[in-house]
């Protein structure tokens, strides 16, 4: 195609091309998952990350303020008078040393980059205001998502905080956090709940944004994964431009993952980083999809071309046997990925690895997190249990430099960590036993005592 910026199938053998205006989201050749493309021979890309220090000094201007358009020269495919900003993307990267000594790396070694900062809560709004834009320019009036709670809950906030569009968010039954369907209700949003899980959800938003002509916002959408790759220029400008050895990020629908991996693709091809960093996935142990078919059943991205044959096989032994994702972490309670053939290509390009961690290792590492002085839902602390995993394997040293993605706060779901360190043991087993989770290893209970003077003053003396 001509235009500078555009819509391309990501399987090579294929290459086909849309315009950067279609909404379908779908190769028109091959039915594969598209990127968008730049002709970066046509654009102005910086010469030097450093280029971004700059921005620094405009944080007046809305686009330099937001942590995703301030690195815009990066994700070219919108004029700035089209872009939908509500101020995401002010995160940290916070040295982590309580949670390395946890996950047994040297301190300084461990850092946390903490998207529960971000307007919504979660790292969903990143990518929701590159979608957001992109949905503006081709002139809709109504955006829809499948979801477990994050992605609804950002949906469900630019449109209230814009009044551009109505969302219309598709959840399974029961399977969502009331911390994010409080959100999603709170902003306005049309909640529509089906019997069935994420995945059934996710087949259904498909449908009906199609056939009513709805902008869908999942992750299948290439322009959400365009801002999600900011998180990693973030990381980047907070490490003062250089690469980190890891980074682990939990898997869900693989969004993150693939975004990252495209982030660094297209850093390495414009001569701004010299290496990627090796990238990890941790799937909940209840939800492990990408680890069984990764690491059992040896798929690879195989120069575009994985192996539908196991993709296929393991997807039907899950309808035969009836599997449905079952976990604590509800951000990540998905089995069918949308975004698998992105996330093989990503760790073809960049190395890693991909591990499962159970409930009870996620629920552990959420504690630890939040002793460490940073709160996470439990979905987003899979990636410090499995780096602590990645650690304990060998596979990660303890002198080398890791960025664990925190994805969520942990107001998202106060049920799980009100369980897990309540001195109840029938409200722990109702909502955690059944997970599988036998313990509160690390507790922090409350102290009960009488409502006396002398005792309360005893009780501090002691626990203090």
């Amino acid at each position: 195609m001509a235009e500078a910026v555009f819509q391309r199938c990501i399987h090579p053998h294929c290459g086909a091309s849309v315009a950067v205006e279609e909404t379908s989201f779908a190769c028109p050749k091959c039915g594969g998952l598209l990127d968008v493309a730049y002709d970066w021979n046509r654009l102005q890309p910086p010469k030097s990350l450093a280029y971004f220090e700059s921005k620094w000094a405009e944080r007046l201007q809305p686009l330099s303020f937001s942590g995703v358009w301030r690195f815009r020269e990066l994700l070219p495919f919108a004029p700035p008078e089209k872009i939908m900003t509500i101020g995401e993307g002010q995160t940290i990267l916070q040295r982590a040393d309580v949670v390395a000594k946890f996950a047994g790396m040297n301190a300084g070694c461990l850092h946390l980059q903490y998207e529960g900062m971000n307007p919504s809560g979660s790292f969903k709004d990143n990518g929701m205001t590159a979608a957001f834009t992109h949905a503006s320019m081709v002139g809709a009036t109504r955006a829809a998502c499948a979801s477990t709670g994050n992605t609804s809950a950002s949906l469900a906030v630019f449109c209230s905080a814009t009044g551009l569009m109505r969302a219309v968010i598709f959840i399974g039954s029961g399977k969502i956090a009331y911390g994010k369907l409080a959100q999603s209700l709170d902003h306005g949003a049309l909640t529509v709940q089906i019997a069935g899980d994420f995945d059934d959800a996710m087949l259904r938003v498909q449908q009906i944004s199609k056939k009513l002509g709805i902008y869908l916002v999942n992750s299948v959408n290439p322009f959400r994964l365009e801002g999600q790759k900011t998180i990693m220029y973030r990381i980047l400008e907070a490490m003062r431009w250089e690469v980190p050895d890891w980074i682990v990020v939990p898997g869900g629908n693989l969004g993150n993952v693939s975004s990252f991996g495209k982030a660094f693709i297209e850093l390495m091809e414009l001569g701004l980083i010299k290496r990627p960093p090796r990238l990890a996935v941790i799937n909940a142990a209840g939800s492990n999809t990408f680890y069984q078919l990764y690491e059992r059943f040896g798929l690879r991205w195989n120069n575009g071309q994985p192996d539908a044959r196991i993709i296929d096989g393991y997807y039907q032994s899950l309808d035969a046997e009836k599997i449905r994702a079952a976990t604590i972490a509800s951000a990540i309670e998905i089995n069918h990925p949308v975004n698998l053939h992105k996330a093989l290509r990503a760790l073809d390009r960049c190395g890693g690895a991909v591990r499962e961690v159970t409930d009870q290792e996620i629920l552990d590492a959420k504690a630890k997190v939040g002793a460490g002085g940073l709160g996470c839902e439990p979905a987003s602390a899979a990636s410090v249990a499995g780096a602590k995993k990645l650690r304990k394997e060998g596979v990660i040293a303890p002198s080398d430099r890791v960025v664990c993605i925190l994805t969520g706060h942990q107001l998202k779901d106060p049920t799980a960590t009100v369980a897990y360190h309540s001195a109840d043991r029938k409200t722990f087993d109702e909502v955690l036993g059944h997970r599988g989770v036998r313990r509160a290893t690390y507790a922090n209970r409350a102290v009960q005592v009488p409502n006396d003077l002398d005792e309360i003053i005893k009780a501090i003396e002691v626990y203090t």
